[in-house]
């Protein structure tokens, strides 16, 4: 049975230990290579482009990574390892319905703060990506994420928590694209946190789809 009584956000996520400098350096060229995917698209950016905007060598960039896909890689597995993580930790506060929603859309705001160009990639890459071997797992953890949605949302509906009337798959969609589409436009360290943005948002669309009392 859901408990209805624990409300607070689950928050995700340990302090991560102090990367050696190698490592250090591998993070703030993923970053950098982040970056210039989410500007460029992956296809039209080279790996020259890459180095150009880390201040390097082409050839140097090789001593890091043996390809430009295998960083695109890294920042899409990375992002989505770290969105997991933080869903499976809200998922196992077993929330009522409404706060479960409250959490997933919180924690997908601190996601996109940390991976906010990890996540521009995923929205305009996945599709094509994902027809590849090597990127199968970006649809696979599609249908995932929208299980957990859905499922929150006709959990709700079942229980009363959401009105009897609601399009479950219409709200998902509505849901989804209104947060997701916000990487588009934040910025980090900008006048609002991740979560004064997420409890705006949860007020504009939760007011609209849960039970009045």
């Amino acid at each position: 049975m859901p408990n209805t009584r624990n409300t607070s956000v689950p928050e995700s996520g340990k302090k991560k230990p102090t990367m050696s400098p190698s490592t250090a350096r591998r993070a703030e060229l993923l970053a950098v290579a982040a970056d210039v995917f989410a500007e460029q698209g992956y296809s039209a950016t080279t790996v020259r482009q890459i180095a150009d905007a880390a201040g390097m060598l082409a050839g140097s960039l090789y001593y890091h990574f043996d390809s430009k896909e295998s960083m695109l890689d890294e920042i899409l597995s990375g992002f989505l390892d770290e969105l997991w993580s933080g869903y499976d930790a809200v998922l196992e506060a077993n929330l009522a319905p409404r706060a479960t929603i409250e959490a997933l859309v919180t924690e997908s705001f601190r996601e996109i703060d940390r991976h906010r160009a990890a996540v521009a990639i995923y929205q305009k890459e996945s599709r094509q990506l994902s027809a590849q071997p090597r990127f199968a797992y970006l649809a696979a953890s599609q249908e995932k994420f929208k299980e957990t949605w859905l499922g929150t949302l006709e959990r709700g509906v079942a229980v009363h928590a959401f009105r009897t009337d609601l399009d479950a798959r219409l709200t998902y969609r509505f849901v989804r694209d209104t947060v997701w589409v916000a990487a588009s436009w934040y910025r980090p360290g900008g006048q609002h946190s991740p979560e004064e943005i997420a409890r705006q948002y949860l007020s504009m669309v939760l007011d609209g789809i849960a039970v009045q009392t």
